[in-house]
């Protein structure tokens, strides 16, 4: 008989440290508001993130800025669910990119134009370019052939007939001041710079490396440029609802002036 009461005062007790429990997690503790973690370079993609950061925390939600230094761990993270999103690359990066590795991965916002451009720490003009000077250009097939793409428009390669952005350094039919390509990751142009006569750069490194793209660059790529920055996600979370309220806030009326403003021309916003 003590033994079966015994037993009872302990399920009793059980029982009421679970409900104290309970009541603790649901009733004295706020909602927590959901954290929306995006990967981002840091210019100008981290910097329009922090801007919008207040407006989303106002609609319930956290942001949360992983700064990247390179073009692949972002997507990589991205699809391992290591990220919410991304906001660092153009559509036709993403799109090889994501072709290339098999990953899920589409977009649901175009957000700013980021135009590439041709910088030099040597020369003024593109035309006191000398017999056999190096040029650097960006090692990834997308920027890379695009870059070819400004060096061919400035006349000083020629390309094969057809190939767009999606030449490379076999496609150079002419090269008549003997240029030496080499081919380095993006993020280490604007230091090539103390060594090869020019560099084909992103301006998002350009303006890290404080230069100024309608200033500095001795061409600069048309505004009307496809190349619009997106924000990435894995396909099927377009549709929730943090990512809808994410994407809004990136193309807002606010977010335009913010660019507009502080950019002063070197990113055009996408909408």
């Amino acid at each position: 008989m003590k033994k079966s009461i015994l037993a009872l005062l302990v399920i009793l007790a059980v029982s009421l440290v679970a409900a104290g429990c309970g009541g603790k997690d649901t009733a004295n503790q706020p909602d927590k508001k959901p954290v929306v973690k995006v990967g981002a370079t840091a210019v100008p993609h981290a910097e329009i993130l922090q801007f919008i950061k207040p407006s989303l925390e106002k609609e319930g939600i956290q942001l949360e800025i992983v700064e990247f230094s390179d073009y692949v761990r972002p997507n990589v993270a991205l699809a391992e669910k290591e990220l919410d999103a991304n906001f660092f690359q153009h559509v036709p990066y993403l799109e090889k990119f994501s072709a290339e590795r098999n990953l899920a991965l589409t977009y649901t916002a175009k957000v700013h134009i980021e135009p590439m451009g041709i910088y030099s720490k040597k020369i003024k003009d593109i035309k006191e370019l000398t017999q056999g000077a190096v040029v650097a250009i960006p090692n990834d097939p997308t920027n890379g052939g695009r870059a070819l793409a400004i060096l061919a428009k400035a006349g000083l390669i020629t390309l094969k007939d057809g190939v767009g952005i999606s030449g490379t350094v076999k496609d150079i039919t002419n090269n008549p001041k003997e240029l030496k390509i080499r081919e380095l990751e993006a993020a280490m142009l604007p230091r090539s710079l103390d060594d090869a006569a020019i560099a084909v750069i992103n301006t998002n490194y350009a303006l890290e490396a404080n230069l100024v793209p309608a200033k500095d660059a001795l061409v600069l790529e048309s505004k009307d440029s496809p190349y619009a920055n997106v924000l990435a996600v894995r396909k099927g979370d377009e549709t929730r609802p943090e990512i809808v309220k994410l994407s809004k806030a990136l193309t807002s009326p606010e977010v335009k002036k913010f660019i507009e403003e502080k950019y002063k021309g070197a990113i055009v916003s996408a909408f």
